[in-house]
């Protein structure tokens, strides 16, 4: 097959992961006898500063001419001073908004590799494997009126959610339970919020048409604590957009870096990939930046725009086994350092290459 990949590489780290990401996703498909074809365009700050927009119009327009968009990151401390609908985030809520996907997709899993980097202790992380279902065009992000009155002191923003909404990510929610553990545990407020007793009402209708699946439903709060102490007990969370935003990050500790996670945004007419890390500009340029986020995002692509499993895992495998050799970036060599062999951006990129290549070799 073959696959049109738009690549936005955006601000910070964003290009130095993406090369390393596209390049592996590159060797695994030629390596099943496909083909990649890449397109890239401008997003985010970079666009700013050449474009006067934080989504030009020939970047929206390649990616709906694609079969995938991958996205780095965007985002600095060069652009905070800008109103919030310009600043480069805002290109990327457009580019969410148009492409239409519904479903951000964020695995966290523990990597026993990794237990020292986790705060938590390694009999509580040992096994979790979460996946979060987040609703990604609803929720605060989106909903109207929104405003910042300077004069008045103040700002609102509505946080706002139709029933075909939540039904529409919750069967996509359950349909990836019945492929995993067959539990679903939904998040909300509904103690306090009517948009959660929205939500709530509506999954515990959604559930009934899926009688193999067991629904439970907790409070954001206390699910914030029960992910720190009971990781292992949950298999698909499904969460409104700032609940999701907010409790997959903090499920980062599960695995011991945020520059591991990946993300996926199905359900629209384009899927959207990106690892779930910011730009952070501070390293941007010094490669020091952890690729595997980016890397085990193209195994998402592949599995979900591709419909290529093999290749998938091919690269989900590839990370571990390079993990397994002792191969760290600086963010994950904590502790003694010389019990690990420190990397940079580029050569893991390489280091997961050349795994990938000793396995095809051995097909």
């Amino acid at each position: 097959m073959k696959l049109n990949l738009l690549v936005v590489a955006g601000d910070g780290i964003g290009p130095e992961v993406t090369n390393e990401a596209v390049a592996v996703l590159r060797q695994a498909m030629e390596g099943g006898g496909h083909e990649l074809v890449v397109t890239e365009k401008r997003i985010g700050g970079i666009a700013i500063d050449t474009d006067g927009t934080p989504l030009p119009a020939e970047t929206l327009e390649a990616a709906l001419a694609s079969d995938a968009v991958f996205l780095g990151a965007v985002g600095g401390t060069k652009w905070n001073a800008l109103p919030p609908n310009t600043r480069p985030e805002a290109g990327l809520l457009k580019l969410r908004a148009a492409l239409g996907g519904f479903a951000n997709l964020r695995p966290a899993f523990a990597i026993k590799e990794l237990a020292a980097n986790s705060p938590l202790k390694a009999e509580v992380v040992a096994g979790a494997d979460i996946l979060f279902v987040r609703e990604l065009l609803g929720g605060l992000y989106f909903g109207s009126p929104r405003a910042w009155d300077k004069a008045a002191g103040e700002a609102w923003n509505t946080m706002r959610y139709t029933r075909d909404e939540i039904i529409r990510v919750a069967r996509i929610a359950f349909e990836l339970a019945q492929k995993r553990g067959k539990k679903l545990t939904s998040v909300d407020k509904a103690n306090v919020l009517e948009v959660s007793q929205l939500w709530r009402a509506t999954v515990t209708e959604v559930a009934a048409d899926y009688p193999d699946i067991t629904l439970e439903h907790q409070l954001v709060d206390s699910m914030a604590m029960l992910l720190m102490t009971s990781p292992r007990n949950y298999d698909v969370v499904l969460t409104e957009n700032l609940f999701g935003d907010i409790l997959s990050d903090e499920s980062a500790v599960i695995t011991g870096s945020l520059g591991m996670l990946p993300s996926a945004t199905i359900g629209g007419k384009i899927n959207l990939y990106e690892p779930i890390h910011g730009s952070a500009p501070d390293i941007a340029g010094k490669s020091l930046a952890n690729p595997l986020g980016a890397i085990m995002t193209a195994a998402l692509v592949l599995r979900h725009s591709a419909g290529l499993e093999a290749e998938a895992a091919l690269i989900e495998t590839a990370v571990r086994k390079v993990l397994e050799a002792g191969y760290r970036t600086a963010d994950l060599a904590r502790g003694n350092t010389t019990d690990f062999k420190v990397l940079s951006t580029t050569e893991m990129g390489q280091q997961v290459r050349a795994t990938i290549a000793a396995q095809l070799a051995h097909s």
